[in-house]
């Protein structure tokens, strides 16, 4: 699913040669992501957490309280949690990739190293737009299934 975009330049120009206060937006939008991949990381682990012991929290809800649950949501609802925790971890390690990798490269001034880490953050960003599109027609979705029911029940009311 990865595309190749190939651009060309019009004018045989200088090379790209990023400035100080631009090397300065990136090596603090570095330590922004590494910041923020590492909490991605740590809310990967909860979220793990809370998938191995939903199955314990849903029976002791069902020793207290009589719960119109059905056989095996526990299950489901870890594999969700996993599924989640999953797309979480991906999230965050783009993000960190990205960051660890701009900082290497603006520190050091290593072009590769540079654009592997924008390679990271046009992946990180491609996932989100994934994800987006994914979210937005299962509301889509959604809503049109609420519809059918929502007609389906008005009419079932006037027989």
């Amino acid at each position: 699913m990865e595309t190749n975009e190939t651009f060309e330049q019009t004018s045989p120009g200088p090379a790209l040669v990023l400035n100080f206060e631009a090397q300065s937006y990136l090596r603090e939008a570095g330590k922004w992501a590494v910041f923020l991949g590492i909490l991605g990381f740590i809310g990967t682990g909860l979220i793990l957490i809370c998938a191995l012991f939903v199955s314990t929290i849903f029976a002791l809800i069902a020793q207290y309280q009589p719960t119109p649950y059905p056989a095996g949501i526990s299950g489901i609802v870890s594999f969700v949690y996993v599924l989640i925790a999953v797309f979480n971890f991906f999230f965050a390690l783009y993000l960190y990739q990205f960051g660890s990798r701009i900082k290497k490269g603006i520190l050091f001034n290593d072009a590769m190293e540079t654009n592997k880490a924008l390679e990271k953050l046009k992946s990180f960003f491609k996932l989100w737009g994934i994800t987006t599109i994914v979210i937005l027609a299962l509301y889509a979705l959604m809503i049109i299934i609420f519809i059918i029911v929502g007609v389906g029940a008005a009419s079932m009311m006037h027989r």
